[in-house]
C-alpha cells in the first residue's frame, strides 16, 4: 500500500509550529539540528527535499518578550519581521554545520494565482533543486494587509500542498502535534482510532477533524485535511503524523505504517483537476 512513498523523490516537509518550538513558545533547537542532519542525509542519498517550515511569529514572540501570541495583523507583523531572520539564522548554522546549502523562500498566495509568479516561483524551486540547494518555504507574514487577507495562508498546512504542488513533489508529509487523523476526538473519547489509511477525503472523513489545542500554531486537523484533499487532488500522496521524532520521517520513508496516509487520486482524475483549475 505505501510502495509509493518508498519511491518517492521530491518531498515536501511541513513542519508546523508546534513541532519546532517548546510548550512556551522557544525554538526548540535539539529538534532543528535533529532535522537539519535528516534532510540532508536525505538530500545526500539522492532525494530532492523540502522544508516548509512555521515558527516565524513564535521565533519573534520568544525575542520580543510576548507571552501570548499577537491577535492584531499588524502586531503579527511586526513579530514575524523579528522572527523570519532569526528562524532562518538558525536554519543555516544547523545546516552549515552538515555542509548544506539552504535557500529562503517567502510565499503569498497570489504567486499561486498568476501565471507570471507562479512560473518566477517555479524556476526559482528549480534553480536551486539543480544545486542541491534545499529550499526552506514560509508565507510572507511581513507584507499581509487587511486589504489583501484573502492573501493569507492563515496556516502553512495550505501553503506546504500548494508548494507541493508547483515542486511536482511524489509525497507531502505534514508534521505536527497529532499522530495522525483519527475517527473521533481523541481528548474526547479514549476510544479514538487512528486512521491508518484514508483513500478518499469525504464528508465523514472531514467530519472527523478536530482542531489544534496549543495556542501556538494557527493551523488544526481541518487545515490539515484541507491540504491532504489539495495535495492528493493533484496526484501527490500526503502523510500527516507526530513531529515529536523528526527522525519518524525515516520510518515514514521506509513504508512504515506511521500516522495517516492519504492516497493520491489516479492520474485521470488528477488531470481533471489541472484543467478545471486552467
Amino acid at each position: 500500500m505505501r510502495q509509493t512513498i518508498k519511491e518517492a523523490e521530491t518531498i515536501v516537509i511541513k513542519m508546523g509550529t508546534t513541532s519546532v518550538t517548546h510548550a512556551n513558545g522557544t525554538l526548540n533547537l535539539k529538534k532543528l539540528d535533529q532535522l537539519a542532519r535528516v534532510l540532508t542525509d536525505l538530500e545526500n542519498s539522492g532525494r530532492k527535499m523540502v522544508l516548509v517550515s512555521s515558527g516565524a511569529i513564535g521565533c519573534g514572540m520568544n525575542r520580543l518578550g510576548l507571552k501570548e501570541r499577537p491577535k492584531t495583523l499588524e502586531a503579527k507583523q511586526a513579530t514575524a519581521s523579528v522572527g523570519q531572520g532569526l528562524l532562518m539564522e538558525i536554519y543555516h548554522k544547523f545546516f552549515d554545520e552538515y555542509h548544506q546549502n539552504v535557500g529562503q523562500i517567502l510565499l503569498t498566495k497570489d504567486v499561486f494565482k498568476h501565471s507570471i509568479k507562479r512560473n518566477n516561483a517555479i524556476n526559482t524551486f528549480k534553480a536551486l533543486k539543480n544545486r542541491s540547494i534545499i529550499p526552506i518555504v514560509n508565507e510572507n507574514d511581513c507584507i499581509a494587509t487587511d486589504e489583501i487577507q484573502e492573501e493569507c495562508f492563515g496556516d502553512n498546512d495550505i501553503l506546504s500542498a500548494m508548494t507541493a504542488d508547483i515542486v511536482d513533489a511524489d509525497l507531502l508529509i505534514i508534521l505536527s502535534d497529532v499522530d495522525g487523523l483519527y475517527d473521533s476526538n481523541p481528548n474526547e473519547n479514549e476510544d479514538a482510532r487512528l486512521l491508518q489509511t484514508v483513500e478518499t477525503i469525504d464528508s465523514d472523513i472531514l467530519s472527523s477533524a478536530g482542531c489544534s489545542t496549543s495556542g501556538l500554531g494557527t493551523g488544526g486537523m481541518v487545515t490539515k485535511i484541507g491540504a491532504a484533499k489539495y495535495a492528493t487532488d493533484r496526484g501527490i500522496d500526503t502523510i500527516i503524523a507526530s513531529g515529536e521524532d523528526v527522525k519518524v520521517i525515516y520510518d515514514i520513508l521506509e513504508g512504515n505504517e506511521i500516522g495517516t496516509f492519504f492516497i493520491k487520486q489516479d492520474l485521470q482524475e488528477v488531470q481533471n483537476v489541472k484543467k478545471s483549475n486552467d
